[in-house]
């Protein structure tokens, strides 16, 4: 009952922008009912038969289990069609969530310490959302996943060594073969899906044992947190905003028709589909694929495929690996070892915001390309040139981001510091006694005041003489990130201030002339004597 009580009370700050990832957690919730529904009746078998379904076209065509269970679900189970379709928009809104969620944490430095752990789990979550939505999506076995599951046999293929083996073991013989249907069926039902489950109950533990982060302001600091009670405050709108996904996702399915197969037809080994495209989350590694010049590689009696090892492995595989990095780099820069718990406004750190801002125009170049030829057809231009073109823009278009970005920030900075001066403009224009003209101006208001001044801007302190040169290359990288800034102008008692509210929390310690308890026996007698020191400390005793 008290941990209970304590959960119930627990605060979380009021902003939208804290409620994208809610609405990751509900698309979620979303895909696992509709995903239970469609389980009853899909087969997933590659057997061939003769489909004698209610879709006339394909009537006497040969075809897989798994596309005329497919569909069966469309055209002959009640409600079959809309369930699918609302399980596949809201697979693209779980992908999109997250990815959205990320960014925000990214931007607002909501991944320091003590949050690293928290970044990894989310990472993960997006990289197996990207495997459960494959995974997913190639189980109707129609000519459009059918030619993803040739471009994912070729990714394997390229892998050196080991590739013919993997895709051998992957689609049960030669390509089509018979098992891989099945397996992406316990993939997408089974594992990823277990996975997902068990990181998003430790993703929530964290949050709710970390505290939740929040935006500076009057009464908020970084030893605290200011907001409405999980019941009933929280909890009433949590559940609006579930209700709401359920409804937008319902609408969606209703008025915009998704994934229709019956156009598409069966999958065959020997067709592919003219401007085929996959969802937009693995859009990047397609158009990864189609700017990549053809490069091969003879060696030791074995072919390396650059142009599909190179965009579609290593380049996946460095993205993630920056993405789980990023935050113990940042941790590693940062001259201030302590928690922070107060989220950043993003203009207020330049450089992170500005390779934030590289990144993800790297990423919309790649999705670009992967639909060159569907956009050279719709524009009538050469798809060739198009190519060129975003291969140029692949490498000139994230660097002036960066610059741009950065040069931004540091305006905004200076906007914010011309405010403070000065005040905000009223609109309102005074004419002089000798014919000049004033703008008048308002001063800021203090809980506005307070915003613009409370951030963290830590000052690198120099390597040492003689320091080690792991040192000395941290002193400069950390220099590097964080020189660029606009002083803020705050009197002495704000700035006092300031530094009282960005003081990062103390944590008891042990006494030094006092010895640690031994460990209780079990977790239940754990939980028993934390639950018994709280009651203590609500009674005074």
């Amino acid at each position: 009952m008290e941990g209970g009580r304590a959960l119930l009370r627990k605060a979380f700050p009021d902003h939208w922008s804290f409620l994208l990832g809610e609405l990751a957690l509900y698309a979620f919730v979303v895909l696992l009912v509709t995903g239970v529904y469609l389980t009853f009746y899909f087969r997933p078998s590659m057997d061939e038969l003769v489909y004698d379904g209610s879709y006339l076209p394909l009537r006497g065509v040969r075809v897989s289990e798994a596309y005329a269970s497919t569909l069966r679900i469309s055209f002959d189970v009640r409600g079959g069609l809309l369930i699918r379709q609302i399980h596949h928009w809201s697979a693209l809104l779980f992908a999109s969530a997250i990815g959205v969620h990320l960014l925000r944490v990214f931007f607002t430095g909501a991944f320091r310490r003590p949050r690293e752990l928290n970044w990894v789990i989310g990472v993960t979550l997006f990289s197996l959302a990207l495997l459960e939505g494959f995974s997913g999506y190639s189980l109707p076995d129609d000519t459009l996943s059918g030619t993803g599951l040739r471009i994912a046999e070729g990714v394997l293929l390229s892998l050196p060594l080991v590739g013919s083996y993997l895709t051998f073991f992957v689609f049960g013989g030669d390509f089509p073969g018979h098992d891989v249907i099945p397996r992406l069926f316990t993939v997408h039902v089974l594992l990823v899906p277990g996975l997902l489950v068990a990181l998003v109950g430790a993703h929530l533990t964290l949050v709710v044992v970390l505290k939740h982060t929040q935006w500076a302001g009057p009464g908020r600091t970084n030893r605290n947190v200011v907001g409405m009670p999980f019941f009933p405050q929280f909890m009433t709108r949590s559940a609006g905003l579930l209700f709401a996904v359920g409804g937008v996702m319902t609408v969606s399915a209703f008025l915009a028709e998704m994934n229709p197969i019956w156009r598409y037809g069966a999958y065959r080994p020997d067709v592919a589909g003219a401007g085929a495209q996959p969802d937009w989350y693995i859009g990047f590694i397609e158009g990864a694929l189609r700017l990549m010049p053809a490069v091969e590689t003879r060696v030791l009696g074995h072919t390396l495929s650059w142009n599909v090892l190179l965009p579609a492995v290593v380049l996946p595989g460095l993205m993630f690996a920056v993405l789980y990095a990023y935050p113990f780099a940042e941790r590693w820069l940062d001259p201030e070892p302590g928690e922070h718990h107060l989220c950043d406004r993003p203009r207020n750190k330049p450089t992170r915001t500005a390779l934030g801002v590289a990144g993800v125009t790297c990423y919309a170049v790649l999705l670009v390309a992967g639909g060159n030829d569907v956009i050279a057809f719709a524009f009538g231009i050469s798809v060739n040139a198009l190519t060129d073109v975003l291969r140029a823009a692949l490498i000139v278009l994230p660097p002036l981001a960066f610059l741009l970005t950065r040069r931004l920030c540091l305006a905004l900075q200076a906007h914010d510091r011309s405010r403070l001066l000065h005040g905000d403009a009223t609109g309102r224009i005074d004419q002089s006694l000798d014919g000049g003209f004033e703008g008048r101006r308002r001063r800021v208001r203090p809980a506005e005041r307070e915003v613009l001044l409370v951030r963290d801007a830590p000052v690198p302190p120099p390597a040492p003489a003689g320091a080690p040169r792991r040192e000395q290359a941290r002193a400069a990288a950390s220099a590097w990130f964080y020189r660029d800034r606009a002083e803020l102008p705050a009197s002495e008692r704000e700035s006092e201030r300031v530094a009282a509210v960005l003081t990062a929390p103390q944590h008891p310690s042990l006494p030094a002339d006092r010895t640690p308890r031994p460990a209780a026996a079990g977790p239940l007698r754990r939980l028993l004597r934390a639950v018994t020191r709280r009651r203590r400390r609500g009674t005074g005793r």
